[in-house]
């Protein structure tokens, strides 16, 4: 079987276990301004060093110089990150520690050729890979076939989304849903995926240029037919860069590109903000978000669960969106681990990070899950159980921005 994985980007505190580190107060100034040529190289610092708008009045935020030169000492050139700088992935920059985020808006970055051509790596995982089971895995469930879900996106799927970012190997690509923020009611910039789309587990560190587009190519236009798209054709609902992203200790320690290391905690959350926008919220703007379930029910309570993604892998080709309805059962990596959700589903990499969605007893939508992990014959899908873990991660990401 395979890994449905790409490898990707973000920054993580851990829920149970804090790190701190000196170059966190320096990278977080620097998260969320827009890089430009005004942005680096004028502005003068507002009394208590604070950014301040360009005086162009165009709506771009300038960076002080005080900043600028903080972040220098701490390795950051902001100039240079802009220019292509963030393409250094040698390992000592790369290994770095999770508080060490860094991942500033650079402007049309991800256009529509770049988007169309992030790419799912594959990743082989053998059978040797559930030697941990103890007889808790059910039998493997029968292959679905995933279903188009029919455009326009945005009418039938609205939290769903793509998170695209830059890792060694190249511009890659997850799925990820719009969720609910219980700090910011109704006005949520928080979105949910995979672990493995934020950051490579135990082999290497966060992943840099994260960016989340909900409903990509809304209105289902061919591979062919988005060689020539605009933009706003691409991306309706806007680009939104992370400027906070975080996954769980366990993934940052054990996740691994293969194998199914650490996929029992395989989730994520990201704060985005607009690369331009009007001043309303993610959740404001795509007119809805989705709660999130933490009280991990078993298999047997839940009757059917409804995958969604952009599958990237063969037969798939990325631009489109899909999802896979089937009642799950379970699946055991690893004895130690909470065992996982499973479905039967032929979507492969490129879906993973994709919400897994049930219908409660009130008839409402609640996300229990994300796709992590697959087989080579792409026949199902697995999903972390969202518990006390997850739950950490989810509430302090929450907390950091409220009010905001």
């Amino acid at each position: 079987m395979r890994s449905t994985r790409p490898s990707f980007t973000a920054r993580r505190e851990g829920s149970a276990r804090r790190r701190t580190s000196p170059v966190l107060a320096a990278a977080a100034l620097a998260s969320a301004l827009v890089l430009t040529a005004t942005a680096c190289d004028s502005g003068d610092a507002d009394a208590g060093g604070q950014a301040s708008a360009s005086p162009e009045g165009d709506g771009k935020i300038t960076i002080p110089d005080d900043i600028k030169d903080r972040l220098k000492e701490h390795g950051i050139d902001m100039d240079n990150w802009k220019n292509g700088a963030w393409k250094d992935w040698s390992k000592d920059d790369w290994l770095r520690e999770a508080e060490d985020f860094v991942n500033p808006i650079i402007e049309d970055l991800w256009n529509p050729d770049r988007m169309r051509d992030a790419e799912e790596p594959d990743q082989g995982v053998d059978d040797s890979d559930l030697a941990g089971d103890q007889g808790v895995t059910d039998p493997t469930p029968e292959p679905v076939d995933a279903k188009a879900v029919p455009p326009a996106y945005h009418d039938n799927a609205a939290t769903a989304g793509k998170v695209f970012f830059d890792s060694p190997e190249g511009t890659m690509v997850c799925s990820a849903t719009v969720v609910q923020d219980p700090a910011n009611p109704g006005k949520s910039n928080m979105v949910w995926t995979a672990g493995h789309c934020v950051h490579a587990g135990k082999s290497g560190g966060w992943y840099r240029n994260i960016a989340f587009v909900p409903s990509y190519n809304d209105s289902g236009k061919s591979a062919a037919d988005l060689e020539n798209a605009t933009k706003e054709e691409v991306a309706p609902y806007g680009v939104w860069w992370g400027d906070w992203a975080q996954t769980s200790d366990q993934w940052i320690e054990q996740g691994g590109a293969t194998g199914g290391d650490g996929a029992s905690y395989d989730f994520a959350v990201i704060h985005v903000t607009p690369e331009t926008g009007d001043g309303k919220s993610l959740e404001e703007t795509v007119g809805s978000a989705l709660p999130v379930d933490f009280e991990a029910p078993a298999v047997q309570k839940v009757e059917s669960i409804t995958a969604t993604g952009y599958p990237a892998g063969a037969p798939f080709d990325g631009q489109t969106l899909y999802q896979c309805q089937d009642k799950p059962g379970r699946l055991s990596i690893n004895a130690s681990d909470p065992t996982m959700y499973r479905i039967g589903c032929t979507m492969t990499g490129g879906s993973s990070g994709g919400g897994w969605v049930t219908t409660g007893a009130d008839g409402e939508e609640t996300l229990v899950s994300n796709t992590s992990i697959g087989p080579v014959t792409a026949g199902w899908l697995a999903g972390p159980r969202l518990g006390e873990e997850a739950k950490g991660v989810y509430d302090s990401v929450s907390e950091k921005f409220a009010g905001q």
